[in-house]
């Protein structure tokens, strides 16, 4: 059963695939390469893609010869993916509970879907679960306290005095956890994983104003919601404190170069090969199986 926290991202994200495709997914698509290195992703790797978003994930472990089952909990994204990544299976589901059976990848990733799950812990004992003995799990979660350029729009609301709307949950306490590299690894420690560990990811997005401003006008998100919740009016004070603010950070081209950080967390599920001292790669004598 969903906790408040999931209710409410189920509709934050409904039908927003479009929408967050031009804008926060190419954001958070730069993350990929680091993500699939950390799992050790290659030809012939049984992957898992949780919270596929709109496929990029897919579309670069397909690209290293990875066979790829992807999922996401909102239908809208997984249609663009089964439509923009050829060869995915991709299908309907939400953490903490996935339709498969135990241990069946050799990879399990998620690129910022942990900040998207009311139960955090429960969601790794799931990917963990899913994992085969040896194999590795690998995720992103956006750090905190957050950087300059994420931080953005949000300092645009305050500046416009729009607080986050009580009926969009958080976390709760229990549930909760530090966003830093400490935090993190704790997190995936906690869920039985070893050889646990993460390392931050710093990096400049570039955009333009249109583009970023795009997404939460489109309602995309929290700060979506946040952005469109009090009508036109208020959606126009915060643009123009938007418009205001981004100056900070347009070189004279016109483009937006927005500062990102995230963190990127990596182990591996006990009891395999890997966690003796040797083992091979994931994916390596796996040649019976079939993800059709």
């Amino acid at each position: 059963m969903g906790t408040p926290f999931d209710d409410s991202e189920r509709r934050v994200w409904a039908g927003s695939a479009a929408a967050y495709a031009i804008g926060f997914g190419r954001l958070c698509a730069h993350t990929v390469p680091w993500l699939l290195d950390a799992a050790g992703v290659g030809e012939g790797t049984r992957v898992l893609d949780v919270g596929t978003g709109t496929g990029s994930v897919a579309a670069a472990a397909g690209a290293r010869g990875a066979r790829v089952i992807a999922v996401d909990a909102e239908p809208d994204m997984a249609r663009r993916t089964r439509d923009a990544v050829p060869g995915a299976r991709v299908q309907i589901a939400a953490l903490p509970q996935l339709p498969f059976l135990d241990g069946r990848f050799d990879a399990t990733v998620g690129n910022f879907v942990l900040n998207h799950v009311g139960r955090p812990r429960a969601a790794l004992a799931e990917l963990r679960r899913v994992t085969r003995p040896g194999g590795r799990i690998a995720l992103t979660v956006w750090a905190a306290p957050p950087a300059p350029g994420q931080a953005l729009l949000g300092r645009a609301a305050q500046a416009a005095g729009v607080p986050r709307p009580p009926h969009l949950p958080t976390l709760a306490p229990e549930d909760d956890f530090p966003r830093t590299a400490d935090g993190l690894t704790g997190l995936l420690r906690g869920a039985g994983l070893v050889r646990a560990g993460c390392r931050p990811l710093v990096w400049d997005h570039r955009t333009t104003p249109e583009e970023w401003w795009h997404g939460p006008a489109a309602g995309v998100a929290t700060i979506g919601r946040i952005v469109t919740g009090q009508g036109p009016a208020t959606t126009e004070r915060i643009r123009r404190h938007f418009t205001a603010l981004a100056a900070e950070f347009t070189e004279s081209d016109g483009a937006l170069v927005l500062p990102h950080a995230a963190l990127l967390a990596y182990g591996e599920v006990a009891g395999g090969d890997a966690e003796a001292g040797g083992g091979a790669a994931p994916g390596a004598n796996r040649g019976d199986y079939d993800v059709r």
